[in-house]
């Protein structure tokens, strides 16, 4: 990597990673309204709109497995929805990865004597981030928790949104809890954070591996549940930028042609683009 590209690509990561400590923080001081609906018979979603992201509970005869916690600021609203629909404890925590709006009830859940669950990668994100509550258990490719009779399969296929991402399966129940490796929705789209260990280059790699998987419906890091076919048509959007932007870059063109282009084809917002575009032009040289 020339000099040059290296120095750019050091700038976009503090820039971004400024600015995705901002966004969260900003969108962190108000606990959001949360509804929990059934996906399955033992499982459901936990919801809000955007953000923080979204969280699963699985419920067992002896203890609760949520998927994400949102910001510590939602902890009790969390519990709040739990409540109605289960008099269990939560159990185990898993983190999809490091960034707040997943992992940032961490701390209190392990108050309540919950296990904190992540990849290796995302557990060393959190120690740099010095980040409250980093996982008690981590793991370096694949992993399964037992609970009440029901399994639960995690699955850590490589970079994406982040260097840690992780995805969560439900084989009785053929869903998955994807985490931000795939989010849902024009108004969220692919954001590369570079700051995070993320790579746009291994992105669409790492989201075949996860479409291996056999199920039917897909919890997202962020939108409404959805369908397998939309996580799909998602992995072949995250192989188009690729292209799209190794192709700018190849034909020299400017950063702000490339910017343009994302934002025309892609709908980033200027966080993406501080997020991932010196990162993702660096990936394309």
């Amino acid at each position: 990597m020339r000099k040059s590209v290296l120095i750019r690509l050091c700038a976009g990561v503090l820039l971004g990673g400024a600015l995705w400590v901002a966004y969260t923080q900003n969108f962190g001081q108000q606990p959001a309204k949360l509804n929990t609906t059934r996906i399955r018979e033992d499982l459901y979603l936990i919801h809000n709109d955007l953000v923080p992201g979204n969280t699963t509970a699985l419920i067992t005869s002896a203890g609760v497995i949520l998927v994400d916690d949102k910001f510590e600021i939602d902890h009790n609203n969390i519990m709040s929805e739990l409540k109605k629909i289960t008099n269990q404890p939560v159990k185990y925590v898993i983190n999809t990865h490091h960034h707040a709006d997943h992992s940032g009830g961490n701390a209190k859940m392990q108050q309540m004597n919950a296990q904190i669950v992540a990849s290796d990668e995302a557990w060393q994100n959190m120690i740099e981030g010095q980040q409250p509550g980093p996982p008690n258990v981590t793991f370096a490719h694949e992993a399964r928790i037992h609970l009440g009779g029901k399994t639960v399969e995690l699955y850590h296929f490589g970079r994406s949104h982040t260097n840690g991402d992780v995805v969560v399966y439900f084989p009785a129940d053929r869903v998955l809890a994807a985490g931000d490796m795939f989010t849902f929705g024009d108004d969220v789209p692919e954001l590369i954070d570079y700051s995070g260990g993320g790579s746009a280059k291994e992105w669409p790699r790492t989201l075949d591996s996860a479409l291996m998987l056999d199920f039917e419906l897909v919890v997202p890091g962020h939108g409404l549940l959805t369908s397998k076919q939309e996580m799909r048509k998602f992995r072949n959007s995250t192989a188009m930028l690729v292209t799209r932007v190794h192709q700018l870059v190849t034909q020299k063109k400017s950063k702000d042609d490339v910017a343009k282009m994302l934002r025309k084809e892609f709908h980033w917002a200027d966080l993406h683009l501080a997020r991932g575009l010196d990162g993702a032009m660096a990936e394309m040289q």
